[in-house]
């Protein structure tokens, strides 16, 4: 079974890695809700109001603990 994971510091879905490739953090959570695919970061309006400078899949919201 794949464990899936978001990051804490840029949301980046992952899955079965202890340190976000994106941002190199190892603060991951299992407790996310949602999901937002971004293709091309340039040209998405919604990844640029999150701040998402690469292509991937995020989470919309993390829990809180």
């Amino acid at each position: 079974m794949i464990h899936v994971k978001a990051c804490t510091q840029c949301r980046l879905i992952v899955n079965e890695a202890a340190e976000c490739p994106n941002c190199h953090s190892t603060a991951l959570t299992e407790k996310f809700m949602g999901q937002l695919i971004v293709s091309d970061p340039e040209k998405s309006d919604i990844a640029k109001k999150l701040d998402i400078k690469a292509p991937g899949r995020y989470a919309i919201k993390l829990q809180q603990r």
